[in-house]
């Protein structure tokens, strides 16, 4: 097997903590560089995970013969700048979310992938998840009826004046970190994309980042309510709410990191439920042997920029909806 060699671009902790160690655990790809401002901290991560190449600067890297796709880590506002950079160079790019921080954006994206003939997608690991392949096709299949109502929560509590999630020049904010992760799954089970918007929407007084949004949004057949937060206890949740019964899903973001992989499916009386576990669905590393096989052409469903397209405008409807009274247009 020809295995697909990454590049790092970055020694973030994401990076460190989650994709390298997946990209390393897969079966068809390969961690052979880490590429850094600072080549000290990059040799650093290298040896921590016997990578053979450290380098200087991501420019040198991209340059290199050494790697055939790039893992891009960066701050979000970097992202649209260094992905078309290695498109450019001719390097696939798996990118983390939210690759641009306004739907047009993309379109910049989408013509550097095309002129190049590379593979470029947002790391959405959720997508790759057995937990949310699971809900699509019990969706599918009518378990629960008629999908009616889809409601949601992510949040966590961070005031580090230093996190890039609070600084607004580097696109921090709650909407771009994790008001993502509820209009992604919910676009991804149910194939259905969103018509119109309600909002409301806070910000720090001192960083001026989004720290909370409640939103509302209208998908013609159902409807999708959520609220996240940055500085809130800790809770992440999804509910599928149908004609005849529910679907909960219990660890639905960080799998494995936040508590029991579990989807809970129950009848229309609530007397009756099913729990599906996931011990080890590893939705990392699964996302790594999937954006392989697409960029060695095989058949792979993955998140295409036209679908990213779709996710960021919703997003910035959101904001929109927050700064008026009544119903947005997506």
């Amino acid at each position: 097997m020809t295995m697909l060699r990454f590049g790092i671009m970055s020694t973030a902790k994401i990076g460190r903590e989650l994709v390298v160690p997946a990209i390393q655990d897969a079966e068809n790809c390969v961690v052979t560089a880490i590429a850094s401002r600072d080549l000290g901290k990059a040799r650093e991560m290298a040896d921590r995970f016997s990578v053979p190449h450290a380098f200087g600067s991501y420019e040198e890297m991209l340059a290199s013969d050494k790697i055939d796709a790039v893992y891009i880590p960066l701050p979000t506002a970097q992202h649209v700048e260094w992905t078309i950079k290695a498109a450019d160079a001719g390097k696939h790019v798996l990118c983390e979310k939210p690759i641009a921080l306004k739907a047009d954006e993309i379109d910049s994206l989408i013509a550097a992938r095309d002129r190049n003939k590379v593979l470029v997608t947002e790391a959405y690991m959720v997508t790759y998840a057995p937990v949310w392949l699971k809900v699509r096709q019990l969706i599918k299949d009518g378990a629960i009826g008629t999908l009616l109502h889809v409601q949601g929560a992510f949040t966590y509590f961070n005031r580090d004046p230093g996190n890039m999630r609070n600084i607004p020049e580097l696109g921090g904010g709650a909407l771009p970190d994790i008001g993502v992760y509820p209009t992604i799954t919910t676009r991804f089970v149910t194939g259905e994309e969103p018509r119109r918007v309600q909002a409301v929407t806070r910000r720090d007084p001192d960083f001026g980042t989004d720290i909370y949004s409640s939103v509302k949004a209208d998908f013609g057949g159902f409807e999708l309510s959520f609220y996240i937060s940055t500085q809130m206890a800790n809770r992440q949740v999804m509910v599928f709410h149908g004609s005849e019964g529910f679907i909960e899903v219990k660890s639905p973001f960080n799998a494995d990191r936040w508590g029991a992989e579990e989807i809970e499916l129950s009848n229309r009386s609530h007397n009756e439920s099913t729990t599906f576990r996931f011990p080890d669905s590893r939705q990392y590393k699964r996302e790594a042997e999937a954006f392989a096989r697409a960029a060695k052409g095989e058949a792979q469903e993955i998140v295409s920029l036209e679908s990213s397209r779709l996710s960021q405008a919703f997003i910035d409807a959101i904001y929109r909806a927050s700064e008026k009274d009544g119903w947005e247009t997506v």
